[in-house]
């Protein structure tokens, strides 16, 4: 015959059989816990960038390549064809405003400046020659017209004494006649005689101004070979550093090549090069930022130059601090120039994660798990974007590069 069980046996398996389940369910959620963990991918969060959504300000910008130059610099270019005499400086030295830097052959421009003195000497020597022959022509008439005036003057007398004789008919009509035609003749004798003397100045002014001319032309010419003679001392046009030079002694050189090149110290603007499709965006006077090596110096577009070519458009930028110690000649920098600003809208930190404006899948953090979501991207300025909607302040993203895992929508992130 059964007998029945002790009731504490009985809540003592029931107890137990409690305490095996709840040890079979913690088992089994630990397994699945294990699983999770070896199958979900993950990422060491020293391995990527999270950045936080916040206020902040954000400009549109356009980035352009740059490089720095002088503000002022100066060729010298060879005045004629020569050779190079003797070298007096080394490029990347600093020059003084008048300092001789090289010297070219200047025989063949002292044969042709002698031989143009030469020429000019001639030419003195005929106007004066001129001078003279009209003096003596002058001369001549004054001597001929002073005869003739004479001439004139008895003839007058005579004919006067005739007219008073025919009164009293001692003298013929054909006498009187003959003295009145005699003082015409005279006085036309006399008249040609003045006119030649006009004449013959009008034409040895001519000869002189001719002669003048040429003396003139011949002074430039001189003037113009002096110039070269000076030209070809080769010296600085004012003070700063010699960035090239021809150097080697012997060396022919065109007319018009390029010597020595002289830029002013420590006063520096930026030449920046971008491409066409963003001219329309630019005008002077816009806001620029020039960054090298994390160092950030600001600026504004002072001209945008006409020409376009091989598809980009150049650009010079003002510095703010044009003397800046970081600067260089010809150093390579980043430009951004500024088309629009916004104040107070939401952004991230730029990173390799975002790509443009628009929309755009991005890793939201939370709790160790990074989760895709969407997010709607405007403008950027390198450093900051703007987040036009798709996340609110205080939540964070993945900023860093995330084409390794663009294809999971989540990821858990280890420490």
């Amino acid at each position: 015959m059964d007998q029945a069980l002790d009731p504490a046996f009985l809540r003592r398996r029931k107890r137990i059989r409690i305490a095996a389940g709840i040890l079979l369910c913690a088992g089994i959620a630990a397994a699945c816990w294990g699983v999770n963990r070896v199958l979900r991918p993950s990422l060491d969060a020293a391995d990527i960038v999270v950045s936080t959504v916040r206020r902040g300000d954000v400009a549109n910008t356009v980035n352009a390549a740059g490089v720095v130059i002088p503000v002022h610099e100066e060729v010298v270019a060879s005045p004629a064809v020569s050779r190079i005499a003797r070298v007096h400086a080394r490029p990347g030295q600093q020059v003084k405003a008048g300092e001789l830097l090289l010297e070219l052959d200047d025989r063949e421009i002292r044969l042709a400046l002698d031989a143009l003195q030469e020429q000019l000497a001639q030419q003195e020597n005929r106007i004066a020659a001129l001078k003279v022959e009209l003096e003596q022509k002058h001369k001549q008439l004054a001597s001929s017209i002073e005869l003739l005036e004479l001439d004139l003057l008895s003839a007058r007398a005579r004919h006067e004494r005739n007219l008073k004789l025919r009164q009293s008919g001692l003298v013929s009509g054909e006498d009187l006649l003959a003295g009145e035609l005699n003082v015409k003749r005279t006085e036309i004798q006399l008249r040609q005689q003045r006119e030649q003397i006009a004449d013959s100045r009008r034409a040895t002014a001519g000869s002189v101004d001719a002669a003048n001319l040429q003396k003139n032309i011949l002074q430039k010419q001189i003037a113009q070979q002096e110039r070269l003679l000076a030209q070809a001392k080769v010296a600085a046009p004012f003070a700063g550093m010699l960035t090239s030079l021809v150097q080697e002694e012997g060396a022919s050189v065109a007319a018009g090549q390029l010597l020595a090149r002289v830029s002013e110290l420590n006063n520096y603007r930026v030449e920046a090069t971008l491409s066409d499709f963003h001219a329309r965006l630019l005008a002077p006077g816009q806001i620029v930022r020039v960054e090298q090596n994390g160092e950030r110096l600001a600026g504004r577009v002072h001209t945008i130059l006409p020409e376009i070519q091989n598809g980009t458009v150049k650009l010079l930028v003002d510095l703010d601090q044009p003397h800046h110690p970081l600067l260089r000649n010809k150093m390579r920098v980043d430009v951004n120039i500024v088309t629009d600003q916004k104040n107070g809208v939401l952004v991230l930190d730029g990173g390799e994660a975002f790509n443009g404006s628009g929309r755009q899948d991005a890793f939201a953090v939370q709790d160790g798990v990074a989760r895709k979501t969407t997010l709607q991207l405007g403008g950027s300025d390198g450093k900051l974007v703007e987040v036009v909607s798709g996340a609110r302040p205080g939540e964070r993203f993945i900023v860093s590069n995330t084409r390794a895992f663009k294809d999971l929508d989540s990821i858990r992130i280890t420490n």
